[in-house]
């Protein structure tokens, strides 16, 4: 008799557990994200689905704002709207601190940060300094700390 993996369950075993949430189109403002509660969480992959185009010129961000601690930029602003990044793109990073790819000046990239990055009890957060599309914002997520856990804002 053989035991086949789901695909759930392959994806929870390679990357943990996955939430996601929309941005909704962004006026000039922060907008929390995800919320980590209990201790501290690693981040195995994140990226972002376009969902409506994006055409004005914006300086947009992913950063940690922990409850306790120092606001860190989990990359670095990005113009997503001046050379228009259409629906339908997957935006990543490839590490902390990194651009944001896979707009119009790269087909869709790699989804995964190299390696886990550990992110304190607080909240993911998107800055913008204003863009007209929406993005859906998709994390992977394993528990570093017992209780740990992470949820749509």
């Amino acid at each position: 008799m053989s035991v086949l993996i789901q695909a759930g369950q392959l994806r929870l075993i390679n990357f943990g557990q996955r939430a996601s949430k929309s941005t909704g189109t962004l006026a000039a403002t922060t907008v929390p994200l995800f919320t980590i509660a209990g201790g501290r969480v690693g981040i195995t992959a994140i990226y972002g689905y376009v969902g409506t185009a994006i055409s004005v010129a914006n300086s947009y961000k992913l950063v940690s704002n922990p409850t306790t601690g120092t606001t860190m930029d989990l990359c670095t602003a990005t113009d997503l709207g001046t050379n228009d990044t259409p629906a339908g793109a997957v935006l990543s990073m490839t590490s902390p601190a990194a651009a944001i790819t896979g707009g119009s000046n790269t087909a869709v990239s790699t989804v995964s940060l190299s390696g886990v990055v550990p992110i304190p009890v607080g909240q993911i957060e998107s800055v913008s300094a204003g863009t007209d599309g929406e993005i859906t914002w998709v994390v992977f997520w394993v528990p570093l700390d017992d209780g740990a856990t992470l949820v749509a804002a």
